[in-house]
């Protein structure tokens, strides 16, 4: 099996976090080799970070042509604009499964999503394509997350909970379970806050905090 370029798109905290996850799946056998992080900043470009190089996107293509691309960049909307940006210049994307990650054989996973170590999946769960699943989190029965939907680390998210696309879930949050004939719905853009309960329904657009979970008062 010959080893995968990966190029990694972003330049931030995350993105060491994402290199590790990847060197992490090396374990058995080298799959992966890390070959740049992509920052579309000029300061940031020409340099490294952990002894890797960072380029911009044109750079990362001209130099690894073979590399697949992952997105490490944690908001929702940034991360869709510049794996679009990326698949433009003609990257394919990586699916990145920490090897420490329990799931079912019924668990579909979409292309470019990245589920990092201690993450249990139980059973008919449908991931769309570019979620983010950080460290430690918990996703139950008959969930449906959205393409570009990021989870940090520590969410624990019951049964029947449908996500839109783009919904961003702070670090500590918990989400109750639905019903099959009534599912705990979160639309588009939402945003749960770190810590939060969500106990109903969130409205697209909408960024709701505290226990219970409630929209955040217009200043």
């Amino acid at each position: 099996m010959t080893t995968k370029q990966i190029a990694i798109y972003g330049g931030g905290g995350f993105a060491r976090e994402v290199a590790w996850l990847i060197e992490s799946c090396n374990e058995s056998k080298k799959f992966y080799e890390v070959v740049s992080f992509i920052d579309d900043s000029e300061a940031a470009q020409g340099g490294e970070l952990n002894g890797i190089p960072v380029v911009s996107l044109e750079t990362a293509r001209l130099r690894y042509p073979d590399a697949r691309i992952v997105g490490a960049v944690g908001t929702p909307r940034t991360r869709q604009i510049v794996m679009e940006k990326a698949a433009a210049a003609g990257f394919l994307c990586e699916t990145i499964i920490h090897p420490r990650v329990e799931c079912s054989k019924w668990v579909k996973i979409g292309l470019g999503t990245l589920i990092c170590a201690g993450n249990i999946l139980t059973t008919n769960i449908t991931l769309g394509q570019h979620v983010q699943l950080n460290i430690d989190c918990t996703v139950g029965h008959d969930v449906i997350m959205g393409d570009f939907t990021s989870v940090a680390p520590g969410v624990h998210v019951s049964g029947w909970v449908h996500f839109g696309k783009r919904v961003y879930v702070g670090t500590g949050a918990v989400i109750i379970n639905g019903t099959e004939n009534k599912p705990i719905t979160i639309g588009d853009d939402a945003v749960i806050g770190a810590g939060a309960c969500v106990t109903k329904s969130v409205s697209a657009g909408t960024t709701v905090v505290g226990v219970p979970a409630k929209p955040l008062a217009s200043k």
